[in-house]
This record gives structure tokens, C-alpha cells and sequence, in this order.
């Protein structure tokens, strides 16, 4: 089929990829427009899209919006059968949507309606939440509304991180999409409405929130942490011969701590041994990986052997 691809991260990759070596014809990708990069910002890079698109020798369109009736007509006169959208990052208006000879469909990263929104993937182990999946809607033109075709759900790991999951349901949305693609071209795609019931939002992540709080419980952290690892990364900040340095967190354990007497817990944020198990609102978390600024992650063990952290120091 002509297929228009929409996306802009490294998450849509494969999916454009698949589709290309399918055999269809990417007529063109759109994707957000370069932004700038490096430590002071001065670089401007391409997105990971539009980087693989150009490998691809497939035109690249990297309009600020598709409202305008002018990138509306360039859209529709590409003669798209469908149009493909995978995290492209901008709601698309009806004009757009109604373009394309059987419709946009969107490859969605959870299990719709939970977790509608832009960081579905944060939000599902952020919350503590089992599992998740992808699902492959028809888009109309709600936020991550529209009925859904096909769907596979996996199991989220007790430690998994977001970017463990992150390659997994990007595989996953790969494969499906290709399987959507090539039902709706030979045999037709049915749909189901999404259901009315258990719908959240996943909003963006923002850089107000990645500050850990030890004073949740600790299986809260744990998921906070993993939520954020490996970027944008949760921190806390540390006291370091009487200058306090922020430290990225990126990996941690829950570790139960009972207590004979309630009254007797320590304070959050206290470190409670020599090898950083430190107080929640109730039980501990152990560090297991650790970020200075401008620095490598380190191991437990490597971090302390270049920063020394007492026993009952407070850190937050």
C-alpha cells in the first residue's frame, strides 16, 4: 500500500523499518522538526525518525502543525491508502485524518483506554501496574480515542525499567502494525470501540517530578525510579564534603524493614548502613545505581568507593 508514516522518537523506528521491508510504499514521513542537542544546545539534530527515514531515501516533512490548509492539501495530495502514526507528538486534525484512503491508525503503548497520553510507557510502571501492552487503534480525533483493531498484552517485571520496556513494546508495535497493515489491505480491518470504563491519562513527564521522595512507601520509589530510568532519570540530592551534589538514581531494591516498634522507624531519607539501604515511609530502598552530574553510572559498590556515605546521613 501508499503509506504515509508519522513519528518522531526512537520507539517508532521499527515500526518504519517493518513496514518499509513489508514491501510498502512509504511515500513520505513526517516527524517533529529537528531540535537542538548537546550540553549548551547548540547542536540541531534530526529525530530518530527522520534520521532513519533519510537512510531509507523516503522524503521527510517536518511541519510545526498540520492545521494550515496549505499542509493539509501537500497531505492529502501524497495519495496516501493509509496513514501510519507511532508517537508523532502532535494531535492531527480531521482534515488529515480523513485524507488517507482507509483512515490513520495509531500503534498506542498500552492498554487503552488506561493510559491514554503522551508517556503511556512511564505512567504503567510509575503506577506499580502489572501489565501492559500495545494496541492498534483507527484514530479519530480524540487524545488516544478511537476503536481499536488489534492488541497483545505482556507482563511487566518487578524491576523492568522503562527502557527495558520501552524496546519490548516497541518490537511489539513493529510486528502488529505490519499485521494491521496487511489485513487491512486484503481482508479489512475490523474495529471495537475502546471501553468507557478505566480510562487515565498519561501525562507528560515533568522535570518537577523526577525528584525522588523518600518519604513514600518503598515500593513507590522502586517504581518512581524504574519509571524514570534510564532518562529522564529520578535524583536526589547528597551532601558531599559540605557540598550538596544531585545524584541520578537508576536502579534500586525494596527491602522490608520490620519494625518491633512503629515508634522507633527512622526518618525518611536516613541512611540506614554502609552500603546506601536508605528509610522510606515504610521499609527501605537499597541504591544499586548511581549518576553524578557529568559523570558515568556507577555500580553500588563503585559509587562508594568514590563517595563515602555514612550511616544515618540524610539524603533527598
Amino acid at each position: 500500500m501508499r503509506i504515509i508514516f508519522m513519528g518522531t522518537p526512537a520507539y517508532a523506528v521499527p515500526t518504519l523499518e517493518a513496514l518499509a521491508a513489508a514491501g510498502h510504499e512509504i511515500v513520505a514521513v513526517y516527524s517533529q522538526p529537528p531540535r537542538p542537542a548537546g550540553r549548551r544546545g547548540l547542536d540541531v539534530l534530526p529525530s530518530p525518525v527522520h534520521a532513519a527515514a533519510e537512510r531509507l531515501g523516503i522524503p521527510v516533512f517536518t511541519p510545526k502543525s498540520l492545521k494550515g490548509e496549505a499542509e493539509q492539501q501537500a497531505f492529502d495530495a501524497l495519495d496516501a491508502d493509509a496513514a501510519v502514526v507511532v508517537a508523532y507528538g502532535l494531535l492531527l486534525p480531521k482534515a488529515i485524518l480523513d485524507a488517507p484512503r482507509l483512515g490513520a491508525w495509531n500503534g498506542h503503548a498500552s492498554l487503552l483506554p488506561r493510559w491514554r497520553g503522551a508517556a503511556p510507557i512511564q505512567r504503567a510502571i510509575m503506577a506499580g501496574d502489572s501489565e501492559t501492552g500495545v494496541m492498534i487503534m483507527k484514530m479519530d480525533e480524540g487524545l488516544d480515542t478511537g476503536p481499536v483493531a488489534l492488541a497483545e498484552t505482556i507482563a511487566i517485571a518487578p524491576d523492568m525499567t522503562t527502557g527495558e520496556l520501552h524496546d519490548r513494546l516497541a518490537e511489539i508495535t513493529a510486528r502488529l502494525m505490519c499485521e494491521a497493515m496487511q489485513r487491512l489491505e486484503t481482508t479489512g480491518l475490523p474495529v471495537k470501540p475502546q471501553s468507557e470504563t478505566g480510562v487515565s491519562y498519561a501525562a507528560k513527564i515533568n522535570k518537577a517530578e523526577t525528584r525522588v521522595d523518600f518519604n513514600r512507601p518503598a515500593q513507590d520509589v522502586h517504581n518512581h525510579v524504574r519509571g524514570l530510568a534510564p532518562a529522564p532519570g529520578a535524583w536526589f540530592e547528597l551532601d558531599v564534603g559540605g557540598r550538596v551534589e544531585r545524584v541520578k538514581l537508576l536502579a534500586t531494591e525494596v527491602v522490608a524493614t520490620p519494625l518491633k516498634d512503629p515508634a522507633s522507624a527512622p526518618v525518611p531519607g536516613t541512611v540506614l548502613d554502609d552500603r546506601l539501604l536508605v528509610a522510606c515511609s515504610d521499609g527501605a530502598v537499597r541504591l544499586l545505581s548511581l549518576q553524578k552530574a557529568g559523570g558515568k553510572q556507577l555500580a553500588i559498590d563503585d559509587f562508594l568507593r568514590g563517595t563515602a556515605v555514612a550511616p544515618g546521613t540524610t539524603i533527598g
